[in-house]
């Protein structure tokens, strides 16, 4: 089952030629917001980007950025947490069906992230939106963590460490001449 994409913007393969073509695109407030409801987000108040795209055979290349500014959830408090996002990327898409290379390939911190396509357009939308996904904090803490964690009895990984039984056992010690 195929589900079409909550933003997409496809762009023609026949369309892109040799020399890099700027793209900009935008999500609507629709598209935000299923979005922000794929990706567990209180709210994608804007999501935009910028690409210049270009071809080299069956290959597609994209080099831009996103742009967002998003409502996501503090884990603890479900607090909300206002975050802006600007992150550039680099893309490659190779057609779906293309022969794959039985070589492993090493690529550097430098090279494109390798995305599929199928049929005559690369998605530019889904690319963005899985862009900004990858760039969202997994678990997202809002400033009253802390203190809900700690009013919880939920000790910090300092006090759980070996040198916070030692200060447990101070504080006791201390108690114990009071």
């Amino acid at each position: 089952m195929t589900v079409d994409p909550e933003f997409s913007r496809p762009i023609p393969i026949d369309t892109i030629g040799a020399g890099a073509v700027e793209h900009e695109i935008s999500a609507n407030p629709d598209e935000c917001a299923a979005l922000a409801k794929r990706f567990g987000l209180k709210a994608i108040a804007t999501l935009g980007a910028r690409a210049d795209v270009r071809r080299e055979g069956d290959q597609i290349f994209a080099d831009g950025s996103v742009q967002a500014e998003v409502t996501q959830s503090c884990v603890v408090t479900d607090e909300p947490i206002a975050h802006s996002v600007n992150e550039g990327f680099s893309l490659r898409f190779v057609p779906e069906d293309a022969p794959k290379d039985e070589e492993e390939i090493e690529l550097s911190a430098d090279e494109c992230e390798t995305l599929t396509y199928l049929g005559g357009a690369i998605d530019l939308g889904e690319a963005a939106a899985e862009t900004l996904a990858l760039t969202l904090d997994p678990f997202p803490r809002g400033p009253n963590a802390d203190d809900a964690l700690r009013d919880a009895g939920v000790i910090s990984e300092e006090e759980a460490g070996p040198f916070g039984a030692l200060k447990g056992l101070r504080d006791q010690l201390a108690a114990k001449k009071d």
